[in-house]
């Protein structure tokens, strides 16, 4: 259990300020919508569901906006279709990335796409140029008042997990992609519903840019990030805390 946060800037997002909670909203409507049309609209009988509502608690969406979301994607719901897409490339310093979204016009979405890495240093590739850096893993996170360490500890490997890492604000529980859902129903019998739940990308090794590629990184990833369209931007950079801090200033 070490004492940092081994995802604190593997999976970037936006904090939640005013300005930016609007797109925030829409970006958890979309997969919550996109989740209730791929299986059954009832969080209990649709694991991916039931994750995307809880990320959209956490980020205090109104109950109505989830419902709405909800219903647009049960049967009956709007007609929009979105399709899940993700697009591989390379940021500044050569750092891999990986760009996952849900649209419903793939040609604006990968020009747009295209277009950021190209003005901000990068260059988008085919995909697969940069996946086989990275392990496809499940990550699910509750708060540090959850649990004790020891305990979550203890669960979450008896439930099948790989690894736990607690702070004094999360615990950080890594699966396989296979055990994922097992481990999860576990930990929130256990537990309570955990603060998100997802698949999401482990990059093999990290690369630690300096000062003037970082700046350059986060403007791309604050670019993709602005994308309605983009759900996530996952890489393999490692920022040092203090350079982190003293960059989103």
């Amino acid at each position: 259990m070490a004492g940092h946060s081994q995802f604190k800037n593997i999976m970037h997002r936006k904090g939640a300020q005013d300005v930016k909670r609007a797109k925030m909203f829409n970006k958890l409507a979309r997969e919550i919508s996109v989740a209730a049309k791929s299986g059954l609209p009832d969080p209990a009988a649709n694991p991916r569901l039931r994750a995307a509502i809880i990320a959209a608690r956490t980020q205090n969406m109104p109950k109505d906006r989830i419902d709405r979301a909800i219903k647009s994607g049960s049967p009956g719901g709007d007609d929009a279709n979105y399709e899940e897409v993700r697009y591989e490339g390379y940021g500044p310093g050569g750092i891999a990335l990986i760009v996952e979204a849900l649209t419903d016009n793939r040609n604006r979405t990968a020009a747009e796409v295209r277009s950021a890495f190209t003005k901000h240093g990068g260059s988008l590739g085919e995909t697969g140029s940069v996946a086989f850096m990275f392990s496809r893993i499940g990550l699910i996170v509750y708060p540090a008042k959850a649990a004790e360490a020891e305990a979550m500890f203890e669960a979450a490997l008896e439930a099948g997990a790989e690894n736990v890492e607690s702070t004094d604000e999360v615990h950080e529980i890594t699966t396989s992609m296979e055990d994922m859902s097992a481990v999860r129903d576990a930990l929130e019998e256990k537990f309570g519903p955990a603060e998100s739940a997802a698949l999401t990308w482990k990059p093999v090794n990290t690369v630690a840019p300096d000062e003037e590629t970082a700046a350059s990184l986060l403007k791309l990833i604050d670019v993709l990030d602005d994308n309605d369209d983009v759900q996530t931007v996952s890489g393999n950079f490692d920022i040092p805390n203090e350079l982190l801090e003293r960059l989103t200033a």
